[in-house]
């Protein structure tokens, strides 16, 4: 199945706009996860990216996002705490939930793992949660600056060394770090529970995994990742991962309502247009020309989303190949000097009277407004003469001529 990738911004707890990266199947969507990246990382790490592009191959569509003051999310880290990661999570699933619909999924990677167990209750929506690599306590995350904690308790924040790079924790980071008790918030979940987790991690070891299942209920996973690391970097372990989440998520996010008849995997007859509901906002649409996968909606001030081209703007697009396509097989056989062709377009409803080609009457009409640019060293005849063949072009003819649409049910005869 393909897939597309898209930026977004949305705002975050405290209002500072984040960065996310929405990757999606181009047809229908079964459902919708969150992934919370690990502790000082970003979004665009590479079990994140290849997670989420895995699981839009599988229809499910992946919101991941860098938290206050991380990655290209505005706001400061020194101000954040555990809590406002949570905040952030919450004010993701809103965004989903509003723009397009709220995640059945939460994937968190390390501290994320943490973020994910302890926001599901607050996302009534979410019917799954993964961890991969995650502490079983919170405070677990103050180990990487534990050399730092007496300054920062003392003189209320201290810069550390981070994965390489300068970071400022409060006090109030740690102490909130603190109050949270995670194993008893995964003893109430009310959601199926998927952990991720290397036996020879040395960042969060073996024992935090244990001490999750041990507290979660049923259903309960247990998947252990044999000599990966903690952050996944090796390519093979973030794809068995992927491909692990990508199957066992498919029982609690898939939700029927892709379309039954037709996948993007079928085969579309040579000649054939197919047209189905993309499943994703009111007027999004999967279009399938052969092998070739579009997408079609609405702008959002008319009550799309803006997830693709317009019908109209499809229209001026196949006039427009058409017409440059026409005058390049000209050229081409005349060993005319046309060094490039480039088509603008422009539709609008008129009044008939405003049009002088037009019968007069008080009806609107349609107008095509096309522009050609005839790049190369052409002399005036040359361009009069391509300018008279971009009207020879076949869609432009069949736009002018007479045009019948037949419309039948599936199934009935032809």
């Amino acid at each position: 199945m393909t897939t597309h990738s898209e930026k977004i911004t949305f705002p975050g707890a405290h209002g500072h706009p984040l960065a996310a990266r929405l990757d999606a199947p181009t047809g229908a969507v079964k459902g919708y996860a969150l992934f919370a990246h690990c502790f000082t990382c970003s979004k665009d790490i590479f079990a994140a990216s290849r997670i989420a592009g895995a699981l839009a191959e599988r229809g499910i569509a992946v919101l991941r996002f860098d938290f206050t003051g991380l990655g290209a999310s505005e706001g400061e880290f020194a101000n954040t705490t555990f809590s406002s990661n949570i905040q952030d999570l919450i004010a993701a699933a809103d965004w989903l939930r509003e723009t397009r619909r709220a995640p059945a999924l939460l994937i968190g990677h390390s501290l994320g793992g943490a973020a994910v167990l302890a926001a599901a209750p607050r996302i009534p929506e979410a019917t799954a949660v993964v961890t991969i690599g995650a502490p079983s306590g919170v405070s677990h995350v103050t180990h990487h600056f534990a050399d730092a904690l007496e300054e920062i308790r003392v003189k209320g924040m201290a810069e550390v060394t981070l994965a390489g790079r300068p970071f400022t924790i409060s006090r109030q980071f740690v102490e909130d770090t603190e109050e949270h008790d995670l194993l008893d918030t995964v003893a109430g979940l009310r959601t199926a529970l998927l952990l991720f987790h290397a036996p020879r991690d040395q960042t969060v070891g073996i024992d935090n995994a244990s001490r999750i299942f041990q507290a979660a209920k049923h259903p309960k996973s247990f998947v252990s990742l044999d000599d990966a690391d903690h952050l996944l970097t090796r390519k093979a372990d973030a794809v068995y991962v992927a491909d692990v989440i990508a199957a066992w998520a498919s029982r609690y996010v898939a939700d029927g309502s892709g379309d039954e008849t037709h996948t993007l995997d079928d085969a579309v007859d040579p000649g054939t247009v197919l047209v189905t509901e993309a499943g994703d906002g009111p007027f999004a649409q999967t279009v399938r020309v052969g092998r070739h996968v579009l997408r079609g909606d609405e702008p959002v001030d008319v009550g799309g989303r803006d997830s693709g081209p317009t019908p109209y703007d499809f229209l001026l697009a196949a006039l427009g190949t058409c017409t440059a396509m026409t005058i390049r097989l000209y050229a081409d056989r005349k060993k005319i000097a046309l060094d490039g062709v480039g088509v603008s377009l422009s539709h609008r409803k008129v009044h008939a009277r405003d049009c002088g080609d037009c019968e007069a009457t008080d009806a609107k009409i349609d107008e095509i407004a096309r522009t050609l640019e005839l790049r190369g060293d052409l002399d005036a005849d040359t361009r009069a003469r391509l300018l008279e063949i971009a009207d020879r072009c076949p869609v432009h003819r069949t736009l002018n001529g007479e045009v019948r649409v037949r419309t039948r049910l599936r199934g009935e005869d032809a």
